[in-house]
């Protein structure tokens, strides 16, 4: 399909899947729009009718990537079961969801704090989306700076097996994990 026939969402979903890939193969630092708009098929005048600027695409694919691991964790509560359960259920759900593709978490977990500010601000916006789930789905079972604590927890979790290399065991943090969101709604 030519170009210039594809939707504008389509365009921006290429660019993030291409901003990806080329990280992937060369990391941030490396990357330059001409490898993003190659690997997303479109063209550079493309590339900046959605993005002023690198950065602001790393932004938008951490956001994106961010939003969809927050729908995993969204589907994966199941009423059904009693709250601890859901809690294990959903943790394994968002861990496993990450655990999926090792290289692009090094790059959103790590690389965004590089970008400064800007990537600094993105990753509070996010973690903040993530702390009201919890304040929602836990139903007054916790308070905001709980939430957010559980959140900052759980990342420096990941960040750890990030660092280690071991993105494909994220699923041993779900008992740690759901231990710590017990210990902040506990009364």
């Amino acid at each position: 399909m030519p170009e210039t026939a594809a939707p504008v969402h389509e365009h921006r979903s290429r660019l993030l899947e291409g901003m990806a890939h080329a990280v992937a193969a060369k990391g941030y630092a490396d990357t330059t729009i001409a490898d993003i708009v190659r690997e997303a098929s479109v063209s550079r005048r493309t590339f900046y009718e959605h993005f002023q600027t690198k950065a602001d695409c790393l932004i938008a694919l951490y956001e994106a990537s961010s939003r969809n691991a927050l729908k995993v964790l969204r589907g994966a509560i199941d009423p059904a079961h009693g709250w601890q359960t859901q809690v294990e259920q959903a943790l394994a759900a968002y861990l496993g969801c990450m655990a999926g593709n090792p290289i692009l978490m090094r790059t959103l977990f790590i690389e965004i704090l590089g970008l400064g500010a800007p990537g600094l601000a993105a990753r509070r916006r996010v973690n903040q989306e993530i702390a009201d789930f919890m304040l929602g789905t836990l139903q007054g079972g916790i308070t905001p700076q709980m939430a957010m604590a559980v959140v900052g927890g759980i990342n420096e979790l990941v960040l750890q097996y990030i660092e280690q290399d071991r993105v494909a065991h994220l699923g041993e943090l779900v008992a740690p994990a759901s231990a710590l969101v017990r210990a902040a709604t506990s009364a």
